[in-house]
């Protein structure tokens, strides 16, 4: 499936609710790069979900995956968004690059980028022209784009599907693979329905990192992209399922120098680490003990956001609710996501450090927003959203104060600014927004960067008279009663954990029958 990263709009009616947040005196303003697409209607960055991965490089190399203005072969039927081929994409200083497909693919195969190193090494997915004969569907193997050239990784043992999810400054490779074409029962995450095990490639060799005694490994992307030999993933460690989940025990682990060390989970039988940092800290989210909420399936767990420090195993809490997600880690040991407040009523972003959780708090009249990146400056990016998700808006949390970056562009800018992707730590943000008559960015989204006026001679001076866009509203209706906040709450989250799932969904394969 190719990436979807929208949380989904729902058409209710509620009433006011007033939140407490102190929004930011925009100091910094931007300028602001709408990256075209292939020609097709649209483009994207985080190709797995809610992502860990780099999008943006220190030399300013922007990747993702964006349409062609090529019918898709394979599309079943033009309803959905997936009418064109998709292919990865590079970006840098105003050159677009068509990173295309693998050589069998005959120009009716997708490709999609995950993740840019340092050296601007690019690590993704792209179709081969052959049929999984599992799936009958298009099939697909792990690239690495290197010095302009595409590099077919190919899979574990007999597998026929492989994807690499990011790539070291070192040249390592990260992803998963199929190992054969047996059908697994277990097969959950994505559409292959082939055992799965994390690897690591390196010089033209790919590692299987094995499990930790079930059918699969995974990883879902990496904070870390400066140490080899260092993935965070998660497996299961048996073959047979749990009545509370419906699936084998899980448990997050960290591989490091060819040793899988097995981490705890908060008492629940599933858990997965969402990344580690280049200190061998890794955080992710686990179900508590008795697997509380769950009901045959992981729809509603109560899932809690840990850390995991060389032996010591965190519960990082929430913010008096029943759930909460870790979504970046920086190597400082600082990590966001967000997390339900008390009653479950609300949902915010949060930042995690020395032990201690911070509610970051919402845009003024929203009810939700989650964190995506910090860096090492502790600025942090994410989204603010309508009570009744009617708008979106990218955001930034610096110096305790949040500030919409919607505003800190000029009013006639050619996008609204929806979510966020990456920070670096020169105040680089790459992210996902709508196009002047678009409002669907599954269907027509593009791909920003955006970069600070006062970094390294940027000049903005089409910024002057900075003011809040009218393309960027805080429509919201809001809820007066508990029960009222509960429900939306309950909505948002059960959307979060859609895209979370999607982590392990690969750019270029169509759903499953399953899906």
């Amino acid at each position: 499936m190719k990436s979807r990263t929208l949380i989904c709009v729902s058409a209710m009616i509620l009433f006011a609710l007033a939140l407490p947040g102190q929004l930011a005196d925009q100091h910094t303003q931007y300028k602001l790069i709408d990256i075209p697409t292939l020609g097709g209607p649209k483009a994207s960055g985080q190709g797995n979900g809610i992502g860990t991965s780099q999008f943006l490089n220190s030399s300013g190399i922007v990747v993702g995956s964006a349409d062609t203005s090529t019918p898709d072969p394979n599309a079943p039927n033009c309803a959905s968004p997936d009418c064109f081929l998709g292919h990865a994409f590079r970006w840098q200083d105003g050159v677009l690059a068509d990173l295309g497909t693998l050589p069998g693919g005959n120009g009716t195969a997708n490709s999609g980028a995950n993740s840019v190193n340092a050296r601007g090494w690019i690590a993704g997915f792209a179709q081969n022209g052959e049929i999984d004969p599992l799936l009958s569907s298009p099939e697909g193997h792990a690239v690495l784009w290197k010095n302009g050239q595409i590099n077919d990784l190919g899979t574990l043992g007999t597998g026929t599907e492989s994807a690499a999810l990011y790539v070291t400054n070192g040249g390592e490779v990260v992803g998963i693979s199929t190992i054969n074409t047996t059908f697994d029962p277990f097969a959950f995450f994505g559409p292959w329905r082939s055992p799965t095990h994390a690897f690591i490639e390196k010089n033209g060799v790919m590692r299987d990192l094995g499990t930790l005694g079930g059918t699969d490994s995974f990883v879902p992307g990496g904070c870390n992209d400066e140490r080899n030999e260092l993935v965070a993933g998660s497996s299961f460690t048996n073959s047979i399922a749990n009545s509370t989940t419906g699936l084998p025990t899980m448990d997050p682990f960290l591989w490091e120098n060819g040793t899988m060390t097995d981490i705890p989970t908060l008492g629940g039988t599933f858990a997965v680490a969402q990344c580690a940092n280049n200190r061998g800290q890794v955080v992710g989210q686990s179900n508590l003990t008795g697997d509380v909420g769950c009901n045959g399936s992981l729809d509603f767990c109560n899932q809690h956001a840990f850390l995991w420090d060389h032996g010591t195993l965190t519960d990082l809490e929430t913010l008096g609710g029943s759930f909460s997600v870790v979504v970046w880690l920086n190597n400082a040991g600082e990590a966001v996501g967000g997390a339900n407040t008390t009653g479950d009523e609300l949902f915010h972003a949060t930042l995690w450090r020395n032990g201690t959780i911070k509610d970051l708090g919402t845009l003024p009249g929203d009810c939700f927003s989650l964190a995506y990146a910090v860096n090492s400056k502790e600025q942090i990016v994410g989204t603010s959203f309508a009570c009744d998700f009617s708008v979106a808006r990218a955001v930034l949390w610096d110096k305790g104060s949040i500030s919409d970056l919607n505003a800190a562009i000029p009013p006639d800018s050619s996008l609204q600014l929806r979510e966020t992707f990456n920070i670096d730590d020169r105040g680089e943000i790459v992210g996902e927004g709508f196009p002047v008559g678009c409002d669907n960015v599954d269907v027509c989204g593009h791909i920003f960067l955006l970069i600070p006026c006062n970094h390294a001679g940027t000049r903005c001076e089409g910024n002057a008279g900075i003011s809040t866009r009218t393309g960027s509203p805080a429509i919201t209706t809001r809820a007066t009663t508990s029960t009222q906040r509960r429900h939306m709450t309950k909505e948002f989250v059960a959307q979060l954990r859609a895209r979370l799932a999607h982590r392990y969904h690969i750019p270029g394969l169509r759903a499953s029958p399953r899906d």
